[in-house]
This record gives structure tokens, C-alpha cells and sequence, in this order.
């Protein structure tokens, strides 16, 4: 634990060279997620801002988004919005397109 008495997460997640194409480096949560300590301490820093900024939505963009902001929603009773790829949501949607380092996408909101 640091001085703010949250964990030191960036040794947490893992980078993986060249993926998904090469010259890209990809941070993987999965070491995260594999140490509860870690996660506990993600999700804490995540209710400190949320209530620091009196958050009344929580919006997670697939898939991270979603194993991070669903616990923080029903911590604060707070509504879930997921921000999902194109084609992924059955209702009407709202979008946002933009650039990646590795080519273009959207997001979408019902």
C-alpha cells in the first residue's frame, strides 16, 4: 500500500508486447483480477472518485468497463449503463465513434 493507503496497481497489470498487432502494448488485467487484494483496491479508488464527483450514473465501456462498474453501481445504488460495440444492444442507441491506436470503433448507449 502507498501513502493514500491504496495499492501500488501499475506492478499488477501485466503488458504484453505486439498485441493485437505488433507495436502495440496491451495491459492485461487478467494478473489484476487473479489477485483480490489488487482488484479490492481498484474497486475502493473507484468509490473514493465516484463520490468524490457524486457520480448518479455509472457508464462501463465492454468489457472492462463491466467487471469494474457493475460492483461500483450496486455499491452506490446507482444506475448501470453499458457502453457496448455496434450491433451488441437490442434497442435503439445513441453512438460515439473514434480512433484507437490500432484502427477505429464506436460505442453505443441505449
Amino acid at each position: 500500500m502507498g501513502e493514500s493507503g491504496f495499492m501500488d496497481l501499475k506492478s499488477e497489470i501485466r503488458t504484453v508486447s505486439d498485441f493485437p498487432i505488433p507495436g502495440v502494448q496491451y495491459r492485461d488485467i487478467t494478473s489484476l483480477l487473479e489477485n483480490p487484494e489488487a482488484y479490492k483496491s481498484v474497486l475502493l479508488s473507484m468509490c473514493f472518485e465516484a463520490h468524490k464527483f457524486k457520480a448518479d450514473t455509472i457508464v462501463g465501456i465492454e468489457s472492462r468497463g463491466f467487471i469494474f462498474g457493475t460492483p461500483l453501481a450496486e455499491k452506490f445504488y446507482l444506475p448501470f449503463v453499458p457502453a457496448r460495440k455496434p450491433g451488441k444492444l437490442p434497442n435503439e442507441t445513441v453512438s460515439n465513434s473514434f480512433d484507437l491506436e490500432y484502427g477505429s470503433t464506436e460505442l453505443h448507449i441505449q
